[in-house]
């Protein structure tokens, strides 16, 4: 008797997981990608692995804080005047959300990915032998200015009481002593330790290989037409290489994902966040701590080969087009903090659209319209962070598997 079939669509991190740990279970797996494994967010993205990030971005005053810069020049959030009645619904929802209690309620889904996914992935580079830049230097937060600085602090005492998550506080001298990269003359800093990194081209590239030594199928340039049912049944996806027929059907799209509604059978409220970033090589001095500015909204990694800039959020659908200026903005925010100017000319600039849910939970749960067809999709800025776990996840709910964390906060219809 052979095994069964699974047929992935999406060739990011978020399907590379699913075949992974499918594969592990003993499953037939064939992932459909339309451009290349491992190509969009997942990466270029800041590589950072944080199961710091608990909080989602629908957090009180988060509204007033975008309207207060969205229409800057400069700002780091865009969103595109236009007649578009999904984003406006999205939009109602991430603001009905933007308070305490729902915060809090969304909370633990969120953290329950990132805790799994953190200690997967020490578990996934041992045993499949990676060699993805892997570091253990925690994540620090930096700021410009003192107010933002002792403001964090009620964000760090929320984190230490409700999820014991707590950071080290560094004031002026003690953040430069961490740090010495940085610029003296800024309020402090919050240090994260339990934060990695990794570099995610270089992960997306030894998970395929490792992928393809298991048995994995990767059809790259696969574009996906429909779907052939059979009652409540998908016998087979419709692609441009044929019919690829399968026992279960995974969509892992990401940002593309409401665009697939004759696969999911519902549109997903999940909304494309244009990012940012810009690899450059190592500078002469390079900061050993991935770091986060937050008053600039600047994220950078440094990496063993390079160094990431990354950031930016634009709700301008899925609107192509590469704005150079964007990039400028994440070289002069780093400047303000580090003191040897980022000005190397790039290796990669690159953009991309994050797959943005309003409460920043993902959906990971089976289609409402069919018996086999399941939805791994909307890990808003998180997905490489999360990806482990919702493969994991993913693969015990299809197999019938005792689930290692509680799928509910990521069901669809939520």
């Amino acid at each position: 008797m052979s095994a069964p079939h699974a047929v992935i669509v999406g060739g990011g991190v978020i399907g590379a997981g699913a075949a992974h740990y499918l594969a592990k279970a003993g499953w037939q797996v064939t992932i459909l990608e339309a451009s290349r494994f491992g190509s969009g967010c997942s990466h270029a993205n800041c590589g950072l692995v944080c199961p710091s990030h608990i909080l989602p971005m629908a957090a009180p005053g988060a509204i007033w804080n975008v309207l207060k810069t969205m229409f800057q020049p400069r700002s780091p959030v865009r969103l595109k005047p236009r007649i578009d009645f999904a984003l406006w619904r999205w939009l109602l929802r991430f603001a009905f959300r933007c308070n305490k209690r729902e915060m809090l309620a969304a909370a633990p889904g969120i953290k329950a990915l990132l805790d799994s996914s953190r200690a997967l992935f020490l578990e996934l580079l041992c045993d499949e032998h990676m060699n993805v830049e892997w570091e253990e230097n925690g994540l620090l937060f930096v700021f410009q200015t003192k107010a933002p600085f002792e403001h964090f602090a009620e964000t760090n005492a929320l984190l230490a009481e409700h999820f014991n998550s707590p950071a080290r506080r560094l004031n002026a001298d003690e953040l430069v002593e961490f740090e010495p990269t940085l610029k003296r003359g800024l309020a402090g800093g919050w240090h994260y330790a339990s934060d990695a990194q990794l570099r995610p081209d270089r992960l997306m590239a030894a998970w395929k290989q490792a992928l393809e030594g298991r048995g994995v199928q990767i059809q790259e340039g696969c574009n996906v037409h429909g779907v052939v049912v059979e009652g409540r049944k998908a016998k087979a996806v419709r692609t441009s290489q044929g019919d690829i027929e399968g026992d279960a059907m995974v969509v892992a799209t990401g940002a593309w994902t409401p665009k697939l509604k004759s696969l999911v059978g519902v549109a997903l409220p999940i909304q494309p966040g244009k990012g940012y970033s810009l690899t450059m090589p190592r500078p002469a001095e390079c900061p050993r701590t991935p770091m986060i500015f937050e008053e600039h909204r600047v994220a950078l990694t440094p990496f063993a080969s390079g160094l990431r800039l990354g950031s930016m959020m634009e709700f301008n659908g899925y609107d192509d087009r590469h704005d150079r200026d964007r990039l400028t903005i994440l070289r002069d925010g780093a400047a303000h903090y580090v003191r040897t100017p980022v000005g190397a000319p790039a290796v990669e600039e690159w953009w991309g659209w994050r797959p943005m849910s309003a409460d920043g939970n993902p959906f990971i749960d089976r289609a409402p319209a069919f018996d086999n067809v399941w939805v791994a999709a909307g890990h808003s800025m998180l997905g490489l962070s999360q990806a482990p776990a919702t493969g994991k996840l993913l693969a015990e709910l299809i197999t019938s598997g005792q689930p290692h964390i509680d799928p509910a906060p990521y069901r669809i219809g939520r």
